[in-house]
This record gives structure tokens, C-alpha cells and sequence, in this order.
């Protein structure tokens, strides 16, 4: 049987011309964006929280639909300074025959290693790439200039998949490859970009091989936050030698100090996150 303890302690409050039971838990609502402690109408669910719920789906699947305006960002890239290849996809995650014969074509000089290549693609979101893309890149690449990373001409690949970065960073001759891809929408993040990282990539490499940073967008994980966790995932990758599973994010622990106590869990004090 359903435990209405809660529902007990809850207060009705005028919402319009109906009553909304409000949840006790309400308190808890400002620290997620997640969808709980909405209260109750009767035995419905109140009529401003379904309002906003469709609202997110329709903003989720707007998202999906969205057309990426490949023609602006690629004109938005190329300005950065590093050149850009707009890259055409073939089925599955790989790049078609036009764009690996004009990588194999690019001048003497871009034969040499590069440390670094980065492949931005619509993926999931095109409105998470074409309202995060720019000002990531914007931040991260003039700070590995400046600590001397050499970086592959930027590629952009539209209606991407994740290991099509694998492919275009084996192309480049980069030792680490990063894409910059749309994710999923969620219910309350139509604009989530993901990043992924893989060392030595190459065409055949699992999930395994790559690190993910994800939710990077302004009410989600802040891009200046995610471009120290990236820059600092970059640094150890060409440290070690390896990315992946075999390399896990400490940016946390590197801030708060080698002797700084674990986080703990709100939940049960005293006893850290696992």
C-alpha cells in the first residue's frame, strides 16, 4: 500500500479556482531541476506543472527536429584561426570518401602530429551546438595554444555520431581527438552538449576508450567549468598514454587538495559518495 504520510503533513493553498496540495518535500525542488514534490489537485496532477511538462517536450522535440545551419558555424569556426574541414557523414559513424580524401589532401605542413583534433557535430541537438559550440572552443583553444598544443584543423560533421570523431581524428594524425556533440534532450534540457575524449583514435574503438562530460550548458554543468574538467582530462590523457575507463576525472579532488575529506551524501551524513 502507498505510504500518504507525506500527504498528511502537505497544506492546501489556492491555486485559481481549485485547491493544490502542496508536497512537504517542496523545499527540496531548489536544489534540481528535477520534476518532484509538485504537489496535487485532487487526485491529478496540478494544472501549471502539466502545462510546463509539455511544454518541455514539445522544446525537447523541437530540439531533435531543429536543422543545424551548418553554412554560419562553419564560417563561426573557420574565424577561430585553425581552419575547418565541413565534413560530410556516411552511414553508420563514418565520415564519406569526400572528406577522407581531402584530409589525406591537406598541405605538407598539416602531415605533421597533431596533438589534438576537435570534430563538432549536430548529433541529438543541434541547438545545443549552435548555442554552445562557439563560445566552448572560444575558451578552450586559446588556452592550449598558450600551453603550446598543436591543434588539427577543426571538422564539422553534420547529423554525427559519436565515433565519428574516432575516424576523423585518425584521419588528422592527432594523437587525442574531442567531439563536441548534441545530446539527447531531456525534459528540461533541450541544449545539453556532450563532450567526448579518446586517446589514439581510431575506427573499431568502444565506449570504453572514450571519457564523457556531459550536461555542458549554462543551467547544467557551466562551460568554463567544463572546459578546466576537459583541459585537465586532455593534460592526463597525453600524460599516461591512455583515456577511457583507465582514466578517471579528479578534477574535484585536484582543487580541494591531496588531504581534503571525501564529499558526503546528504542522505546518510557522514558517509561519502560512492
Amino acid at each position: 500500500m502507498a505510504d500518504h504520510s507525506v500527504d498528511t503533513q502537505a497544506q492546501a493553498v489556492s491555486h485559481g479556482d481549485a485547491d493544490v496540495v502542496e508536497n512537504s518535500w517542496a523545499p527540496l525542488r531548489r536544489l534540481t531541476g528535477a520534476r518532484i514534490a509538485l504537489g496535487r489537485a485532487g487526485v491529478s496532477q496540478p494544472t501549471a506543472p502539466q502545462l510546463a511538462f509539455q511544454l518541455a517536450h514539445a522544446q525537447a522535440r523541437d530540439a531533435v527536429h531543429l536543422a543545424l545551419n551548418a553554412q554560419a558555424l562553419h564560417a563561426a569556426l573557420e574565424a577561430l584561426g585553425h581552419g575547418c574541414l565541413q565534413a560530410e557523414r556516411a552511414a553508420g559513424a563514418k565520415v564519406g570518401a569526400e572528406t577522407a580524401e581531402h584530409c589525406a589532401e591537406l598541405p605538407a605542413d598539416s602531415q605533421r602530429p597533431y596533438d589534438v583534433a576537435f570534430v563538432v557535430a549536430d548529433g541529438l541537438s543541434a541547438l545545443a551546438i549552435a548555442s554552445h559550440a562557439l563560445p566552448f572552443l572560444q575558451c578552450v583553444l586559446p588556452r592550449l595554444s598558450a600551453e603550446g598544443w598543436r591543434v588539427a584543423p577543426l571538422a564539422l560533421v553534420e547529423q554525427g555520431r559519436v565515433a565519428v570523431a574516432d575516424e576523423v581524428g585518425e584521419l588528422l594524425g592527432a594523437s587525442l581527438v574531442v567531439i563536441l556533440i548534441g545530446e539527447r534532450p531531456g525534459l528540461s534540457s533541450p541544449d545539453s552538449m556532450g563532450l567526448y575524449l579518446t586517446w589514439m583514435p581510431r575506427v573499431g574503438l568502444s565506449d570504453a576508450s572514450r571519457n564523457c562530460i556531459s550536461n555542458v550548458r549554462p543551467v547544467g554543468l557551466p562551460l568554463a567549468e567544463a572546459a578546466d574538467k576537459l583541459l585537465w582530462l586532455m593534460a592526463e590523457a597525453r600524460r599516461r598514454g591512455l583515456s577511457g575507463v583507465a582514466l578517471k576525472d579528479e578534477t574535484t579532488q585536484a582543487v580541494a587538495g591531496p588531504g581534503a575529506l571525501p564529499a558526503t551524501s546528504f542522505l546518510l551524513p557522514g558517509r561519502a559518495h560512492a
